[in-house]
């Protein structure tokens, strides 16, 4: 089955209530949906970010990028970390899910894909919502629950445990499923 890596939101000012504290939690998963990241390009698999565009309509994808990524904003050095590759595929959204009123659903029809691992933030809204569209709609989803972050790491659990239980999703770890789709690094 095709795999697809979601990359939800880290592209952000965290210029919001609860922004730094959020800001602090996703640049502590950002290396580790990276190490995500360069295991599936290295094999082929399609990543793509999905973010809020914040309601300007005017700007692009690119631009959104390079406004976070300017020194002395919040998320700048998560752009460092996870700043978007050419190959990959990049969806703006209006509100909290990645399908609400995206082209997402077309993309992931196009190249076939099954099985869906969300990472970013914040667990507990845009990755809940995210995981819970992608369920109904019959993906089969893992989430990382060492690559989604919340304003805490408590409301983080909540989340992930709502998602195991609700949804019997997977929340292992991005180890896990690096070796799960036989992407790990040769030794």
């Amino acid at each position: 089955m095709n795999s697809a890596l979601i990359i939800l939101d880290m592209v952000n000012l965290f210029d919001f209530e609860g922004g730094k504290a959020l800001a602090t939690q996703a640049r502590k998963i950002a290396p580790r949906i990276d190490a995500l990241r360069q295991a599936y390009t290295k094999r082929g698999l399609p990543v793509i970010f999905v973010n809020d565009n914040f309601l300007d309509w005017n700007r692009e994808f690119s631009e959104l990028v390079a406004i976070c990524g300017h020194p002395g904003y919040l998320g700048s050095s998560i752009i460092d970390t996870l700043r978007p590759e050419p190959s990959d595929y990049y969806v703006l959204k209006p509100k909290h899910s990645a399908f609400l009123c995206t082209v997402l659903p077309a993309i992931l029809s196009d190249l076939k894909i099954g099985h869906l691992v969300l990472t970013g933030i914040a667990t507990d809204s845009c990755v809940l919502i995210t995981a819970q569209d992608a369920y109904m709609r019959q993906y089969e989803v893992v989430v990382p629950g060492d690559c989604v972050a919340a304003q805490t790491a408590a409301r983080s659990t909540t989340a992930l445990k709502l998602m195991r239980d609700s949804m019997r999703l997977d929340t292992s770890s991005a180890a896990a499923e690096i070796k799960r789709l036989g992407l790990a690094k040769s030794r």
